[in-house]
């Protein structure tokens, strides 16, 4: 029987054998304790001891990971670090490398957030594809929040400056302590039960992680989700992130922030009705220019035909195109009229009282101009138009009713032409030369 050759190691194998043990077998491990003997070296490398009543263990944090460490460590602190253990193979010193630090209260906060993260993304909470776009123009936002706090006033001021015409209406909640999480619920319940916005704001300034806790509740991200209302969620400043932030359709760095998002620019929206009006006169213009054109040149051929027949027969086109030059251009005009009052309503409710009266003053000058025109063409067909609504009035349909007949339809307004079309108990309508009635159908008789 072979006997097997010890191995024999040297001191520094040794020792990488065992960090590569360590390093493997036990990876990233959380650990609570109270810091010691703390030593921040020129380098910028940390090097410290961490220790309970009964243990302790060498502890190193490197510069490139306590550049994110957001509060200056002390001896004597209780603290929550996250490493990996290894060696130092020159010494054979068994240690911490360092990978994240947190004060310990704010550590087991951090601890609890990672979990119920993780638990939600795996249920897709926050999955993209549940995001829903926001109302590119809300016609009334809600903002969920504290009354007394300086979000709010941000957002207020920021809204009424951008958008004064926009409703806003505030759902008041505690923010921050015990009472938040259901202050926050009670307020969504609210706005939910209300129906009065089609966009909500949900946030505060910024505090600590245990400031911000009421944001990271389980109750109050999964309404967060759930809320039929499209959410923004603007919680503390740009660095602050909650799970309410990873619920909401929309992530604002800040409550400011979220102002800017969803409310639309005066000035901007001012300049795009100033440019869509300039864009219809010219339009406007275009078209009757083009009719006029082609009006004169019906004229000139009309002159250089002598034969009576010819004649009347280019002065009867001549008076259909006046006619339907008279009512394309008055259709136009009706058209033009209407979204000017309209773009004038909208105009005066967000104040512009200078652009809009000087807009109008424009459009006054431009409208007399087209009736001018329209008026003398007019006056050369009137004679003829007369004659030929005699003729059109002749052979109206309404004559032919005035003589006795009349016009049956169904109530969808479709014309009866046969007994099968009608059921028994159906109402008609008759339409008469004077008058109409309404009749209900007692009998349906078919041709004998």
């Amino acid at each position: 029987m072979a006997i097997s050759q010890p191995i024999i190691y040297t001191v520094s194998r040794l020792n990488t054998v065992v960090r590569l043990l360590l390093e493997q077998e036990m990876g990233l491990v959380w650990l609570t304790a109270e810091i010691s003997n703390l030593v921040q070296h020129s380098s910028g490398h940390w090097y410290f001891t961490l220790k309970d009543s009964q243990a302790q263990v060498k502890a190193a944090m490197f510069k490139g990971q306590n550049r994110r460490v957001s509060f200056r460590p002390q001896n004597g602190q209780q603290i929550l670090v996250q490493g990996q253990l290894s060696l130092y193979e020159a010494r054979g010193d068994y240690q911490l490398i360092v990978e994240k630090m947190q004060p310990a209260g704010d550590g087991l906060l951090q601890m609890k957030l990672e979990a119920l993260k993780a638990q939600l993304t795996a249920e897709g909470l926050f999955a993209p594809s549940r995001k829903r776009p926001l109302p590119a123009q809300p016609k009334q936002i809600g903002i969920i929040t504290s009354p007394t706090g300086a979000a709010v006033h941000d957002m207020l001021t920021i809204l009424a400056r951008r958008d004064p015409s926009l409703p806003v209406i505030l759902y008041p909640s505690a923010v921050q302590g015990e009472s938040a999480a259901p202050a926050l619920l009670a307020a969504l319940e609210t706005a939910w039960r209300r129906d009065e916005c089609d966009l909500l704001i949900i946030g505060r300034g910024g505090g600590s992680l245990e400031d911000l806790w009421c944001f990271n509740d389980e109750r109050v991200v999964r309404a967060i989700a759930n809320s039929p209302i499209p959410i923004v969620s603007a919680v503390g400043h740009e660095t602050d992130v909650t799970l309410a932030d990873f619920a909401a359709d929309l992530r604002a760095p800040t409550p400011s922030a979220a102002a800017e998002l969803v409310s639309r620019d005066q000035q901007q929206q001012l300049h795009r009705l100033t440019q869509f009006i300039q864009r219809l006169k010219q339009a406007t213009l275009l078209q009757q220019q083009r009719h006029v054109l082609r009006w004169q040149q019906q004229q000139s051929r009309l002159a250089a035909q002598n034969p009576q027949y010819q004649l009347q027969q280019k002065m009867q086109r001549q008076d259909e195109l006046q006619w339907r030059l008279e009512r394309v251009i008055k259709q136009q005009l009706d058209n033009s009229s209407r979204h000017y009052s309209e773009q004038t309503q909208r105009l005066q409710q967000a104040s512009p009282a200078r652009h809009l009266s000087t807009l109008k003053q424009q459009h006054e000058f431009l409208q007399q101009r087209l009736l001018k025109v329209i008026q003398n063409r007019q006056q050369a067909g009137q004679q003829k138009l007369a004659q030929l609504s005699g003729q059109l009035q002749a052979l109206s349909p309404l004559q032919v009713l005035a003589r006795g007949y009349s016009v049956t339809t169904n109530m969808a307004g479709k014309l009866i032409h046969e007994y099968s079309q009608v059921t028994p108990g159906e109402q008609l309508n008759i339409q008469l030369g004077k008058g109409a009635l309404r009749v209900r159908t007692e009998e349906v008789k078919s041709e004998t």
